[in-house]
């Protein structure tokens, strides 16, 4: 397995000062590297009877598409407020460096489906609990959370503690 750590751009101040952000799109610029990290990550879910992939705008959907075509699964975006045309189901949630709120169309998810909720990053784990209570809403299972990158030292985990995660890459 390549090194996909490697790919990852440190940018420090960004979005604001003392926050260390972590780009990944040097991972995505690498085609060895942006299959591999779609095939471990798909690899990982291929049994686990997942009906949808719900991801977060903006770098989730990369990689969430990605993941649910891989799968043979459907895709539910989550926006930020006012950015989807429909009837929408809102939660709000905290950063790392603020506050924020998400939407999902209201019938993206239907009971009893079990969903995998992808983001590229866990930091605080905010957003995944966000994403996690939209989809448990309507009756819809989280089969699973994955994310790209952890930053373990935020312990993001201890807010969705009660979902079986998997992080690609640790810091």
């Amino acid at each position: 397995m390549k090194d996909l750590s490697r790919r990852i751009r440190n940018i420090p101040d960004f979005p604001k000062k003392g926050i260390l952000f972590r780009d990944i799109t040097p991972l995505l610029q690498d085609s060895e590297s942006f299959r591999e990290a779609v095939h471990i990550l798909s690899d990982k879910y291929r049994n686990e009877e997942i009906d949808l992939v719900v991801s977060a705008e903006a770098r989730g959907f990369i990689l969430g598409a990605c993941l649910a075509y891989k799968l043979g699964v459907g895709f539910v975006p989550v926006r930020k407020p006012g950015k989807l045309p429909y009837e929408v189901e809102k939660a709000t949630y905290e950063l790392e460096y603020g506050e924020d709120a998400l939407e999902m169309h209201r019938d993206a998810v239907r009971e009893g489906d079990r969903v995998l909720v992808f983001d590229d990053l866990l930091a605080t784990g905010g957003t995944a609990r966000a994403i996690c209570q939209l989809v448990e809403k309507p009756g819809g299972k989280v089969a699973g959370i994955c994310f790209l990158i952890e930053l373990t030292s935020l312990k993001g985990r201890e807010k969705i503690k009660d979902y079986p995660v998997f992080s690609l890459i640790k810091y």
